[in-house]
């Protein structure tokens, strides 16, 4: 059973069961890469291209290599190698793409709505690898597949989303997908970094760390992207940390056991405790072997393949 849908843009508007397909295809999909050869045909003769206008070491390598364990043919675009460095635009590459016949593309760029654009230009299918500030889809994914693991159930799951929600895509794709499965979600941060219309998500709005480790069975810890920031959302790094970092002090103080994630990066001693990061309790490493299994049953979905 492929998708009713042609692109993965994003997760807002997409429905339940939908999203349970994709993590149950996920899951079988886990099977495989456990497997002493761990790949398969089912892609053999498509062609898929990476178009990473971005920076990206864990999304990259992963979608890479789930190309890969599908035995599908791929094509890595580099900004630095490209036409892009000479003036080419997101039209044009779109347009030579359309000519050498690609199936899919995956894109990652810095603009929120860039894979929008290049869906109404090519015929092939378009995976959101994460646009500027808006949705990281795949990501959201491989969160839930990680927490079903765990609890089995998302349904009245506490989850704190706490850091730099304002240009966090994870956070915006987690949002949809985790409230649209059940969960309760609540966005934690300098009131800075909380977007302006997140009172009319379907979430609770909490300013003090404190409060959300108590409210919550699991932190969502976001990274603070210094490289987004056109302003000075908080004073320095040593009093983000003191408000909203995630310490070992303060999970003591709390006095109950929760679930550590984060998407990575992490800036270690910031908005995250190293002991706490390589904590029994964190699901890091789990969240990162999940997302090869979630991007191969996205790309096999789409693929129209059965």
């Amino acid at each position: 059973m492929s998708l009713i849908r042609k692109h993965l843009l994003g997760l807002e508007g997409v429905e339940k069961d939908e999203l349970n397909h994709i993590i149950q295809t996920a899951t079988s999909f886990k099977e495989v890469l456990s497997r002493p050869f761990p790949k398969v045909p089912t892609l053999r003769g498509k062609t898929i291209v990476n178009l990473f206008f971005e920076a990206s070491t864990r999304t990259r390598f992963s979608f890479e290599l789930a190309e890969k364990r599908l035995s599908a043919d791929t094509l890595n675009f580099s900004v630095s190698a490209s036409a892009v460095k000479k003036g080419e635009s997101l039209r044009d590459t779109a347009q030579n793409i359309e000519a050498m016949k690609v199936d899919m593309v995956v894109i990652r760029h810095a603009a929120a709505g860039a894979p929008h654009f290049l869906a109404n230009c090519i015929k092939g299918s378009v995976i959101n690898a994460g646009d500027g500030c808006h949705e990281h889809p795949t990501q959201a994914l491989l969160d839930m597949m990680t927490l079903l693991e765990k609890f089995g159930d998302l349904q009245g799951l506490r989850v704190a989303i706490i850091g730099d929600v304002l240009h966090s895509r994870v956070a915006r794709s987690n949002v949809y997908g985790l409230t649209k499965m059940g969960a309760e979600v609540a966005l934690c941060g300098p009131s800075p970094l909380i977007p302006i219309r997140a009172d009319q998500w379907p979430v609770k709005i909490m300013n003090n760390v404190d409060d959300a480790i108590f409210w919550a069975d699991v932190l969502m810890v976001l990274r603070i992207q210094m490289e987004r920031q056109q302003a000075n959302f908080f004073p320095s790094l040593r009093e983000y940390h003191n408000y909203f970092g995630i310490t070992v002090d303060r999970l003591n103080r709390a006095r109950k056991t929760l679930t550590i994630m984060h998407p990575g990066p992490i800036n270690r001693g910031i908005e995250l405790d190293s002991e706490l990061a390589d904590s029994e309790h964190s699901l890091i490493l789990d969240q990162v072997t999940n997302g090869v299994a979630v991007r191969m049953a996205v790309l096999y979905l789409l693929s129209g393949e059965k």
